[in-house]
């Protein structure tokens, strides 16, 4: 297995730059992994292809607006983006500006001052607010969008799921975008199930693999947690038949990584799980998701489930039909 095996040739221009309006009017690829077979449809019509009884597992983590302008001591600018936070005022954060390591102080916009306490891998710091950050951010931060993301986004809104919840990411779990108040009333109505997750969202999501092999990459690890009550919801919906479908590769990594013999058990913890091809599922039916970067840990997973070939060739299709790629992109439901 190399990197190169999951690499596919992507034009900017299918890049979508800016989500549809309404959300569930985005495109819809249906893919059965068994067979290959496509079809085309919209994802508000996605209730086609779900049963009384299946559970949607969705990822109510809240994006926080982790990106911050300052200012070194000199005067300098500067930008601290929040990645994980390790206490009430201890931060991962990637840090921009020339000459900042250890013992170096940093001010936001309004006053708030920080240290930079160690240097982890390249541009990583980690940083100690002077009091928590949290309060500060309505003021001083802004949306953290993918870097392939050239537009201003004119609703911060856009950039959140209509369930998010507990803020925590530093990126959307973006499959969660094409969802509605009004689809989710109306597959609540047909039968299926709703089953909340966290997985908080780091940066390293949109990371590409430089190993050849991608087993040799060191894959990043994000906070995520399976509650005793959704454990339980799960695990009786598949006792009655029910399919689980997670939305999006973030509950598909909370649900492994909670996935016991017997099971869905109650986790909250890190999760370093890395799927790659030979991965045995245990717990997911199918995926929604969107279209993913290349030679990226996330079409590596997806690959994982339904095979590289019918994904790569899903994604030819894909592009021969005129399908947005990416966070603002289109959806596929693997079946």
């Amino acid at each position: 297995m190399k990197t190169s095996d999951f690499d596919y040739d992507l034009p900017e221009s299918f890049i979508a730059q800016t989500p549809v309006e309404p959300r569930d009017s985005s495109r819809l690829m249906i893919l059965d992994r068994k067979s290959g077979q496509i079809e085309h449809r919209i994802f508000r019509e996605i209730g086609a292809y779900l049963c009384p009884g299946d559970v949607l597992v969705i990822n109510q983590t809240r994006v926080i607006p982790a990106r911050l302008p300052a200012r070194k001591e000199t005067g300098g600018k500067a930008e601290i983006l929040l990645l994980r936070r390790e206490t009430d005022t201890v931060w991962e954060c990637l840090v921009g500006g020339k000459g900042l390591g250890p013992g170096k102080r940093l001010r936001l916009s309004d006053g708030l001052g920080a240290e930079i306490l160690s240097g982890l891998d390249g541009s990583r710091r980690r940083i100690r607010f002077d009091e928590p950050v949290e309060s500060h951010l309505p003021q001083d931060g802004e949306m953290p969008l993918p870097p392939y993301i050239h537009e201003k986004l004119t609703d911060p809104e856009r950039y959140q799921t209509v369930y998010a919840k507990t803020p925590g990411s530093a990126a959307a779990p973006t499959a969660g975008l094409h969802f509605t108040p009004r689809l989710i009333e109306e597959l609540r109505a047909q039968g299926v199930l709703f089953a909340e997750v966290t997985l908080h969202v780091g940066l390293d999501t949109f990371a590409p693999v430089t190993e050849d092999d991608p087993r040799q990459h060191k894959i990043h690890t994000e906070w995520c947690e399976v509650t005793p009550q959704t454990a339980e919801q799960i695990n009786i919906a598949r006792a009655a038949g029910g399919r689980v479908i997670a939305v999006g590769t973030t509950s598909v990594r909370t649900i492994e990584s909670a996935a016991g013999p017997t099971g869905i058990l109650p986790y909250a913890g890190p999760t370093a799980l890395y799927i790659l091809p030979g991965y045995t599922f245990r717990a997911v039916d199918a995926i929604i998701t969107n279209f993913h970067l290349p030679k990226s840990t996330l079409i590596m997973m997806i690959s994982a489930f339904a095979g590289r070939e019918t994904v790569l060739n899903a994604y030819e299709t894909a592009k021969q039909q005129g399908y947005r790629f990416f966070s603002f992109g289109d959806a596929m439901l693997i079946k």
